[in-house]
C-alpha cells in the first residue's frame, strides 16, 4: 500500500482525525494533521490540501448529520447569534472551513518541519 498516494492520505487523515476527536479535545485534529504532514506528505501544497480536506470532513459530516437529526433547530439558533442570517447550512459550512484551516495549517507546519530537518537530496545535473 502506497501511503504517499493523495487519494489514500485524505481518507487516512479523515479517519484518524475523527477517531482521535472521539476521545480527545477538538484541537487533537491539528496534531493528527501535523503528524500526517510530517510523516507522509511530499510537498507543502499537498500537505495543506490533505490536512484541510481531512479536517474539514471530520467536522462537516458529523455537523451535517446532527443538523439533519434535529431539523436544524440548534444550528439555526446558533447561526442567529453569528452574522449568518440564521442559516444552518452556512453554519455547517463555516464550521468545516474553520476545521479545514486548522488542519491545513497544522499539516503545512509538519511538512515544513520535515523539509527543514530532512531536506531532499539535490539532483545531479
Amino acid at each position: 500500500m502506497n501511503l504517499r498516494n493523495p487519494w489514500l492520505l485524505l481518507p487516512l487523515t479523515f479517519l484518524l482525525a475523527s477517531a482521535v476527536q472521539l476521545f480527545l479535545p477538538w484541537w487533537s485534529l491539528a496534531v493528527v494533521c501535523y503528524v500526517v504532514g510530517f510523516a507522509v506528505a511530499r510537498f507543502a501544497g499537498q500537505a495543506f490540501r490533505i490536512g484541510f480536506g481531512g479536517a474539514a470532513l471530520s467536522w462537516l459530516l458529523p455537523a451535517a448529520w446532527l443538523n439533519m437529526r434535529n431539523d436544524g433547530l440548534l444550528a439555526h439558533r446558533v447561526a442567529q447569534l453569528l452574522p449568518l442570517g440564521g442559516s444552518a447550512v452556512a453554519l455547517v459550512l463555516v464550521t468545516a472551513v474553520v476545521a479545514g484551516l486548522v488542519g491545513g495549517w497544522a499539516a503545512l507546519a509538519g511538512a515544513y518541519l520535515r523539509a527543514t530537518t530532512w531536506p531532499l537530496p539535490e539532483r545531479s545535473r
